[in-house]
């Protein structure tokens, strides 16, 4: 068996989740991304998401991410994000709210840098608390949650 990753997830504000992991599953501007033991090396640009975290003992951690950089390099693997926090914390009727007074602003192009940030933020913690529903009931997701907004010069 091949050695377990070393994970850490790092928000502004602090340590998010340490630990090790046979398997990382976070989204980056590319596209989603696998890492597993002995991957290449790589740095990518987070967008918010649910990073799934895949511990030895098979269960699964689901941690919202929002903007961000996740780095891999010889069995380490870090996600520094702007925000963090476990899914199964995370109030989702209050980030759809968060989601819902933003919403106007951020499809207009009006919202501010710390707006958007906010709206990204609350999009993170709905697919993070939808995955982790979905693994803990075996429901589907939901599908109704909003793409991250963009920084509009002049934001």
């Amino acid at each position: 068996m091949a050695d377990p990753l070393q994970v850490e997830v790092v928000a502004a504000d602090g340590m998010v989740w340490e630990g090790q992991a046979v398997m990382v599953i976070a989204r980056t501007s590319e596209g989603e991304l696998g890492i597993l033991a002995d991957h290449e090396a790589l740095m990518a640009a987070l967008v918010p998401c649910a990073v799934e975290i895949t511990v030895p003992d098979g269960t699964d951690e689901i941690i919202a991410v929002s903007d961000g950089f996740i780095s891999v390099f010889q069995n380490r693997v870090s996600l520094l994000s702007s925000y963090g926090e476990l899914a199964r914390e995370i109030s989702v009727d209050m980030a759809r709210s968060t989601i819902a007074n933003l919403h106007d602003a951020v499809d207009d192009g009006k919202a501010t840098h710390e707006e958007v940030r906010q709206y990204n933020h609350a999009v993170g913690q709905i697919r993070a608390a939808e995955r982790f529903e979905q693994r803990r009931r075996g429901a589907e997701p939901s599908g109704e949650t909003p793409q991250p907004a963009q920084l509009r010069p002049g934001n």
